[in-house]
């Protein structure tokens, strides 16, 4: 319990510990439990409610302003960004 306590970085006093360990213990039982469901004909799920994906259209809606965003860049050109070249 300690290391566990060590590796997730949390102070845990020597009587909370024995108390965290009978917890653990308890989950990892339960977890044992699950491995024994046999869940082979069942189809993953995303969501247990069934819901169809909302779409949009696939068009511009929004731009036109590159002056707009490049208006308080130290150095623009064209309404483009001009940085200092990196690779010679």
């Amino acid at each position: 319990m300690k290391k566990i306590a060590k590796l997730a970085r949390i102070k845990v006093t020597d009587q909370e510990t024995k108390s965290l360990e009978g917890e653990l213990s308890s989950i990892l039982s339960w977890v044992e439990q699950l491995n024994e469901v046999d869940t082979d004909d069942v189809e993953p799920l995303t969501s247990v409610v069934e819901t169809t994906m909302k779409k949009r259209e696939d068009v511009v809606t929004d731009g036109g302003y590159a002056q707009r965003v490049t208006k308080n860049a130290p150095l623009s050109e064209d309404n483009f960004f001009v940085v200092p070249k990196v690779v010679e």
